[in-house]
């Protein structure tokens, strides 16, 4: 049985706004990880936190080079955790790197980086999803304005707001190219979706995604109220997002490539319930169900 539904979603003709009362947005305290009390302020503010240099010059070299590795792997053509551009066939994401690679398995449990995530959450954590996004030049698709939580907690049955996402540059992201924008505080509002969720519905929506958009008006009412950070850095730069940020970016028509690794951090005390809006839960890489505490 899953427990009370705070956040409902898909389940009315009509958009709701419902504000985050029960869930906070750090739920550990200085001291306790690698992050300031003051970055720790500005995550609970704006519901993000940007770090100016994560990767040292070698170790960001060794990411690169893995990521070039996943992209142009011959045998995982055909696996579905590969989601290619609907236009040109170039990959858009590769899923569960940190199982598919021994350097991102390693990379996810450095300190710098679970210990940020524990730090955030409040509590031991494990790896909700994983992923490279890669946005070609010449035609990398957007990524529509979302809360990921909002899928997350339909499609997945994540119960509350206790899960946290590093994006991590591995080119250089330029205000053009397609980098990541956020609404700051946006993360303190739930913007309930309208529509029910289609059978096997992650097959098209990490190409496009369709259930789980937000209204226009939504958007805008947040967008009035909260304006848009855009993310650009160097490679080896990142960004922490809480799970409900309102965020999107847009296509990239630059000859200059955009490629980030994803990291989706959830706590061991919100494990996943059955999906709250969906029929049945995403597979495995989208949404795990391993429990495993990073070590």
């Amino acid at each position: 049985m899953s427990p009370r539904d705070l956040y409902p979603t898909r389940d009315a003709t009509e958009a709701r706004l419902i504000y985050r009362t029960e869930d906070p947005t750090v739920w550990g305290s200085p001291g306790y990880g690698p992050l300031t009390a003051e970055q720790l302020d500005g995550h609970e503010r704006d519901g993000f936190t940007s770090i100016e240099q994560l990767l040292e010059p070698a170790e960001l070299a060794d990411a690169q080079a893995e990521l070039e590795r996943l992209v142009h792997d011959d045998t995982l053509e055909g696996d579905e955790r590969v989601v290619r551009e609907r236009a040109s066939n170039e990959v858009r994401s590769v899923f569960d790197v940190h199982r598919l690679s021994k350097f991102f398995a390693e990379l996810v449990r450095d300190e710098r980086i679970v210990g940020a995530a524990r730090q955030i959450l409040g509590s031991e954590v494990y790896v909700h999803q994983s992923r490279v996004n890669s946005k070609p030049g010449f035609g990398g698709a957007p990524f529509e304005w979302h809360s990921d939580f909002e899928t997350w907690h339909a499609e997945d049955g994540m119960p509350r707001m206790r899960a946290v996402s590093l994006s991590l540059a591995l080119t250089e992201n330029f205000h053009f190219n397609g980098s990541l924008m956020i609404m700051p505080g946006s993360h303190r509002t739930f913007v309930s979706c309208v529509g029910e969720t289609p059978e096997d519905n992650y097959k098209s929506s990490l190409k496009q995604q369709e259930a789980g958009v937000p209204d226009q008006m939504s958007v805008r009412l947040l967008a009035d109220r909260h304006g848009i950070h855009q993310f650009t850095g160097p490679a080896g730069s990142a960004i922490w997002f809480d799970s409900n940020c309102m965020h999107g970016s847009n296509g990239n028509i630059t000859p200059f490539p955009r490629s980030n690794l994803f990291i989706v951090f959830n706590s061991v005390d919100n494990a996943l319930v059955e999906p709250y809006a969906a029929s049945s839960p995403r597979p495995e890489y989208l949404g795990s169900r391993d429990w495993e505490v990073l070590r």
